[in-house]
């Protein structure tokens, strides 16, 4: 859903497109609201961004796309592979990408035209390392499963079906 929204860009950013979407509760260069090739825009700060709904600023979060591989390895590595050759070194930090970055934003980050997060959070890393994991053994998945405590809280939130009916 997030890809074909970044696709359709009903907002018109101009980094938007099939290898460049990535939205979910991030950091981004707000508050501000500014005046963007005759667009007022207007930025958040620290916020859950979502798709078709929710607030969308032209911020995107590389980490959310990389989170997403099991589900469609077919359209997340080549997103991933498009958002390194784009950022380069500018958009990677050393632990992995950086948290966010909003290209639309009227500022300069070194070389990168743009706003970069100035910020590193271990939460954006993990989901990055375990979701890699997952598509490539479901180590973290088969653990889970075998969990009678989740299985226990997901059965009395409502959720069947699945793993949940193995024994």
């Amino acid at each position: 859903m997030q890809r074909q929204y970044c696709v359709e860009n009903p907002k018109k950013f101009a980094h938007y497109s099939p290898y460049c979407w990535g939205l979910t509760a991030s950091d981004g260069p707000g508050p501000a609201v500014r005046t963007v090739k005759g667009v007022k825009r207007v930025f958040y700060g620290y916020r859950a961004r979502g798709v078709p709904y929710g607030p969308d600023d032209g911020t995107i979060s590389p980490w959310a796309v990389a989170a997403s591989l099991p589900f469609a390895p077919e359209i997340v590595t080549d997103t991933i592979r498009h958002m390194i050759q784009k950022l380069g070194e500018k958009g990677l930090c050393k632990y992995g990408f950086d948290a966010s970055y909003n290209p639309t934003f009227p500022q300069r980050t070194g070389a990168y035209e743009g706003w970069i997060s100035p910020w590193v959070f271990g939460l954006n890393q993990g989901p990055t390392i375990v979701m890699i994991e997952n598509y490539q053994s479901a180590l973290i998945w088969k653990t889970l499963s075998k969990c009678p405590y989740l299985i226990a809280g997901l059965r009395a939130a409502g959720f069947d079906g699945g793993w949940l009916e193995q024994d």
